[in-house]
């Protein structure tokens, strides 16, 4: 039987998969798998990016700054998220990356949640 309910840390439950919380990488029959969104709890010491750009998305995406100062590239544009709640929503088919100029925390949320989009770990510039 599901749960229907489940208290958990978004640190401590994060950490097996790169802060990913929920989403269709959680075993089908808990609570926290999903095919409609994931959720991502993202810890980022300063100086970290995305190892590479995200080509060919098909997930629409919000990203919330709770603490620190992070940067989104766009093809087009540069986001600074410098104040706790600033936010960014991003198209399918934007092509992304990200930067953290201070120690960041961000929660970020994306739909559908869809197989095949691990990348290797950030980096630290």
């Amino acid at each position: 039987m599901v749960e229907t309910v489940y208290v958990g840390n978004a640190g401590v439950d994060g950490a097996a998969d790169a802060g990913w919380l929920l989403g269709h990488f959680v075993p089908a029959g808990e609570l926290r798998h999903s095919t409609d969104v994931e959720v991502k709890w993202g810890v980022h010491p300063p100086g970290q990016a995305r190892s590479r750009w995200a080509t060919g998305e098909l997930r629409t995406t919000l990203l919330v700054l709770v603490e620190g100062c992070f940067r989104v590239e766009l093809p087009d544009r540069t986001v600074r998220l410098a104040a706790p709640g600033d936010y960014v929503v991003w198209a399918r088919g934007m092509d992304h990356s990200w930067f953290a100029e201070r120690a960041s925390v961000v929660l970020t949320v994306r739909w559908p949640s869809l197989p095949g989009y691990r990348v290797d770990p950030p980096v630290l510039r």
